[in-house]
């Protein structure tokens, strides 16, 4: 019998990434849609071909011919639709950003594991090509120990006529400020952990105008955040994310004591204490990764596989980041992790 999984949402991250992996896998059946509105579900039913099109969420969750359930929605249902899933006997993929803030994402994992049900959050996608590779350099010391790691995120242009958007929203995306999760994610898989965050972000426009409403609606998450973490391993993590920058650029560096690491968009390159410019990073065809995020859920359901892009456990300790950088931008100081 196939593994039959349920849409509860269906923007394009699920369009353009997860139906169509869904459909790729042999014995993987994608068998209903619920959407923001009965008419969205039927257009991605008929481009898909999807049996049928749910007006309820409850009725996707608490229907007995589906197995596992695809949250595709902005992070203010997360945590609900979570819970009832699990509690349906569901195995549950969700969406990144995980919740909308610590205690949701600490209350998703207890849930998670009081369930022999698969839990998985969908996994930053960068550097997914090379990281078995950097991570077993970084294994090897080949970098030494890590100093400085610089993430930049600068993308989007100052447009104060534009719409608002769900991420301008706390009430929908909650303590999540652009790709700010993800973005540390990813660093957290190379660095480890933080034990101190500082902030600041900034808002340029403080209302715009809701297309659907055409009332205007306040603006209560930064266009640009800076952090600066200090790491357990002594490293210093330096962040730059706006929305802002016209022509901005996507880039992510590591430089250690005997080496240096950096990626621009899908490249890697390193470059020894010793080198004069940066060489490319070369992955052994067998050890190159890439995305393969419905692959993972289906092989942990089906044969035991654990989830490492990305479990609950991983997800909780990128919220509490995001927790403490609110945290930081609220009280205008410095703020000590673990927090309580």
């Amino acid at each position: 019998m196939a593994l039959r999984i349920g849409l509860i949402g269906a923007g394009g991250n699920t369009k353009f990434r997860h139906i169509p992996g869904f459909q790729e896998i042999d014995g993987v059946k994608v068998v209903a849609v619920c959407n923001r509105s009965t008419a969205s579900a039927q257009k991605v039913a008929d481009q898909f071909g999807i049996e049928r099109v749910v007006e309820r969420v409850d009725d996707i969750i608490n229907d007995d011919d589906i197995d596992a359930i695809c949250v595709g929605t902005w992070p203010y249902m997360h945590h609900d639709l979570t819970i009832a899933t699990l509690k349906a006997g569901k195995h549950i993929l969700t969406e990144a950003r995980m919740a909308m803030n610590l205690a949701e994402a600490r209350a998703m994992l207890v849930a998670a594991e009081a369930s022999d049900k698969v839990s998985m959050i969908v996994p930053a996608p960068r550097n997914l090509k090379h990281e078995a590779t950097v991570l077993e350099m970084l294994e090897a010391g080949f970098f030494g120990d890590l100093l400085e790691i610089h993430v930049t995120a600068l993308s989007g242009q100052y447009d104060p006529d534009a719409p608002i958007h769900w991420r301008n929203q706390r009430e929908l995306s909650g303590n999540n400020i652009m790709s700010m999760g993800i973005q540390n994610e990813t660093v957290r898989r190379y660095a480890g952990h933080e034990k101190s965050v500082i902030a600041y972000g900034s808002i340029f426009t403080r209302e715009r105008i809701d297309s659907e409403t055409g009332e205007t609606s306040t603006v209560d998450v930064p266009e640009s955040l800076g952090v600066i973490a200090e790491h357990e391993s002594g490293a210093t993590a330096v962040y730059h994310l706006s929305n802002v920058a016209h022509l901005g650029y996507n880039n992510m560096a590591f430089f250690g004591t005997k080496a240096s690491l950096k990626y621009e968009g899908n490249d890697a390159y390193i470059a020894t204490n010793e080198d004069k410019t940066w060489q490319p990073l070369e992955v052994d065809k067998d050890k190159e990764g890439g995305w393969r995020v419905e692959q993972e859920f289906v092989e942990a359901i089906l044969e035991g596989k654990p989830v490492t892009h990305t479990n609950f456990a991983d997800g909780v300790r990128y919220m509490e980041f995001t927790e403490a950088v609110q945290i930081s931008i609220q009280e205008g100081r410095r703020v000590d992790l673990p927090l309580d």
